[in-house]
């Protein structure tokens, strides 16, 4: 039991590297054309084209369930993969864009310093000029600043 849940664990925070490098080099590379309309501001649209990597996501999560009859460690990947992508909806989808009207206030800095990294992220939509293709963990300058100038909650 100690060793599903450490793959679980091991799996949630090599996921952060795997997304880092998939926004990077996939979204804002070959397919950028589905991602380019998440850097646009159309609040007439719910759904975006960006959101099919949602589904390109759980792909692997999928298989990993399923080969995890076989051999149950894959199970737990496949739930490190599940964990991340609700850790990733609730920070990117619902904290830092809005597109559900929760979270909307907070002073805590490690969430204000995720929301100015990726509001620096949004400048760029090219990959050679990009920062911050993360989600949880982001350079410690936005936490440094964070924490240098306190904002208060509206």
């Amino acid at each position: 039991m100690i060793l599903n849940i450490f793959i679980t664990i091991v799996t949630f925070f090599v996921m952060e590297a795997i997304v880092c490098n998939a926004h990077k080099y996939i979204m804002h590379g070959f397919l950028c054309s589905l991602h380019e309309d998440h850097h646009k501001k159309n609040p007439s649209y719910f759904l975006e084209k960006n959101d099919y990597f949602f589904i390109i996501f759980a792909v692997p999560a999928t298989l990993f369930f399923g080969l995890g009859t076989f051999f149950s460690f894959l199970f737990y990947i496949g739930l490190g993969i599940l964990i991340y992508g609700i850790a990733y909806f609730f920070v990117h989808d619902i904290f830092i864009h809005q597109r559900v009207k929760w979270l909307r206030n907070t002073n805590n800095f490690y969430f204000r310093a995720i929301r100015r990294a990726h509001t620096m992220h949004h400048k760029h939509l090219g990959e050679e000029h990009g920062e911050c293709y993360g989600m949880l963990l982001v350079p410690f300058k936005y936490f440094k600043e964070e924490i240098q100038q306190p904002k208060s909650v509206k």
